[in-house]
């Protein structure tokens, strides 16, 4: 009751339940905290922005190196400028709207994609610690104590953006589309979570500040090593299926869906689609560097004023920097998978992997070395499975009513009429 008739007593309690995170909220809230929290959000919504479009550059200029092209070159220095007169281009582009479409989430699901991505981008911590004049805070937006929940369920989020893109255009090709892209994000999300329980058991804690800081000791110490280096893999191939980034890009698959959910979009709607995709290539960057490699944690030199404000920075942006160019570099380098094969490797592979990866990390935390006996009983699951997968395969090939995908429908009838199929192929050996 009495919090009910304090009027500051609301703002105690936010302070209170804030202060176990961000120091700048230990001793309560005015207007000078609020003035930094502003500045904050200020500076990592316009960092986000011009990141991407750096990064869209970025992305033009290694493929076309990669290709032995030259790349943008005309707009600005180096063609900087590019991205800015593509978006502007877009931005004065007839904005369509089809004639079966739903007005309010055909309008509303650009948002739902892109919105996310900067939510996320908000729990990375991008430094360390700093004082300015009686205030000392962190270099990240909000530390939440449940920060790679909040990670886990944006990314979640977005998957409702592109499911009603498609749905609300009233066409069949973005429908089809958003299924699938919706059947891939949701396949990889159980593998994407798994992989983070055992970073959440190795670490402790649920907040991304706090898993950073379990890793500064030493070198040793980053989740990559301490893990094992698969949980970063599986991490890896899990985030670039959820990215829909080459090479499981389905959702682009032109030649089979004309441009995928987006088909019917146009003018700045979108560009908000791809800015969604570039910002989420960049904030989930972020977010595999504070998992597995320490986040801004790297070797301070103490004899250059102010090192230890800016050179964690400097670490952060090196680290998310290298992501950025392996994604660009399978964009150039690998080949598109087909759908049965994404799904297959998402619920067939990946999901069994990380499940079995996760049980020994959590035996070895509890058990310590007995766990490693766990590890015996995973492994041979693991077999008895893939056997499992490789009897139902074989049974599935035999009953096939289609033949395999890239199989002639010939040579899977050849062992029921063998003499009927050598006839049709003639003497050489191929089809008449």
């Amino acid at each position: 009751m009495r919090s009910l008739l304090d009027p500051t007593a609301h703002l105690r309690t936010l302070g209170a339940l804030a202060s176990s995170g961000d120091p700048l909220f230990v001793h309560g809230l005015n207007w000078q905290v609020w003035l930094i929290v502003a500045i904050k959000v200020l500076v990592a919504f316009s960092a986000l922005l011009v990141s991407v479009m750096l990064m869209i550059w970025f992305e033009r200029k290694v493929i076309s190196d990669m290709q032995s092209r030259i790349g943008p070159n005309r707009a600005g220095p180096w063609g900087l400028l590019q991205t800015m007169a593509d978006g502007i281009k877009l931005f004065f582009k007839e904005d369509l709207l089809p004639e079966r479409a739903d007005s309010f989430v055909f309008k509303l699901a650009p948002y739902l994609s892109l919105i996310p991505a900067l939510l996320i981008f908000t729990v990375v911590p991008v430094g360390g610690v700093i004082t300015v004049g009686s205030h000392t805070f962190e270099l990240q937006v909000a530390d939440p104590p449940i920060g790679i929940l909040f990670v886990l369920a944006m990314s979640s989020i977005a998957v409702y953006g592109v499911m009603l893109a498609g749905w609300s255009s009233g066409s069949k090709y973005p429908l089809l589309g958003s299924v699938r892209a919706s059947a891939q994000m949701i396949s990889y999300e159980a593998a994407l979570g798994m992989t983070v329980v055992t970073v959440v058991l190795i670490s402790g804690s649920l907040s991304t500040r706090a898993i950073v800081d379990s890793q500064a000791a030493a070198f040793w110490d980053w989740n990559l090593i301490r893990l094992g280096f698969l949980p970063f893999i599986f991490f890896m191939i899990a985030i670039t299926a959820e990215l829909t980034r080459p090479p499981f890009d389905l959702t682009e698959a032109e030649s089979e869906l004309v441009g995928g959910f987006h088909t019917e979009y146009s003018s700045i709607r979108f560009a908000l689609f791809f800015l969604a995709e570039f910002m989420n290539t960049i904030t989930m960057s972020a977010v595999v560097v504070t998992l597995f490699f320490g986040g801004p944690d790297g070797p301070i030199p103490r004899f250059i004023p102010t090192a230890e404000i800016w050179m964690p920075v400097v670490w952060f942006l090196l680290k998310v920097l290298v992501f950025l160019f392996i994604y660009v570099w399978f964009r150039a380098a690998l080949p598109r998978f087909r759908y049965d094969q994404l799904m297959d490797l998402g619920w067939k592979r990946l999901i069994p992997m990380t499940l079995g990866w996760l049980m020994i990390v959590a035996a070895i935390v509890v058990w310590h070395w007995w766990g490693l006996l766990v590890a015996v009983g995973v492994v041979a699951a693991a077999v008895l499975l893939n056997r499992a997968f490789a009897v139902g395969a074989t049974r599935e090939e035999e009953h096939a009513i289609l033949p395999p995908v890239g199989q002639r429908v010939w040579a899977l009838s050849a062992s029921d009429s063998g003499s009927d199929v050598d006839a049709e192929r003639g003497d050489e050996g191929g089809p008449r």
